[in-house]
């Protein structure tokens, strides 16, 4: 079990052991998390680990403001001649709210672009995203797992500094590295937990 104090600081003797538990618990799901991200993708920058863990509590709403205009992009990305990498699906972040879903599951057949995009529209509602003040704790406490499992990325500098500045001005959104981006050419969208394991997961498995 990962030992280290939390974003809010040591626990008292007078803390409930309960509430004690419960933030290990927590601290080791991320751990478990980062785990994941350093040993299928080595080449994430300080951003890429973030970017993950942001997808697991905001979902995709950022960029299905324009329902038209993410279709279309979508359609352009998948006209793209290079690879596509990576896993069919993977849970985001420590609590797997969303699931990114490769583009190669439309380009191989497996599943109906009619099927995946409406998935991928249905996502964003329900969400209820954390607010700033709330967020910020929760990266903070992410952050200290990071920081106690002694990771150090490419430009970390860098990006934190350019995370903080976006912080400072309310934009908690992230965008993958170039170094990411080039090293594994892993296209997909953002699905949620429900859409992902009721519409696509069992098209996937059907494929088998």
């Amino acid at each position: 079990m990962l030992m280290l104090l939390t974003a809010c600081g040591a626990k008292s003797s007078n803390s409930n052991d309960e509430d004690s538990s419960s933030d290990m618990i927590v601290a080791d799901s991320i751990a478990e998390a980062l785990d994941y991200q350093m040993s299928h993708y080595p080449s994430s920058q300080y951003r890429d680990v973030y970017k993950n863990f942001m997808q697991d509590f905001f979902g995709p709403g950022h960029i299905l403001a324009d329902t038209a205009a993410s279709g279309r992009f979508l359609r352009q990305e998948l006209a793209e001649e290079g690879p596509f990498d990576g896993p069919l699906y993977e849970k985001t972040g420590f609590r797997g709210n969303f699931y990114r879903v490769n583009l190669s599951l439309i380009k191989d057949g497996i599943i109906p672009y009619e099927i995946y995009f409406p998935a991928f529209v249905e996502s964003v509602r329900g969400i209820n995203p954390p607010s700033g003040e709330d967020w910020m704790k929760t990266w903070n406490l992410i952050d200290s797992v990071i920081m106690a499992k002694g990771l150090h990325f490419p430009d970390e500098d860098i990006d934190r500094q350019a995370l903080a500045d976006q912080f400072a001005e309310g934009n908690y959104v992230a965008h993958h590295s170039r170094r990411f981006n080039d090293s594994v050419h892993f296209h997909y969208r953002i699905i949620s937990r429900d859409n992902f394991e009721q519409v696509i997961l069992p098209l996937i498995e059907k494929s088998k």
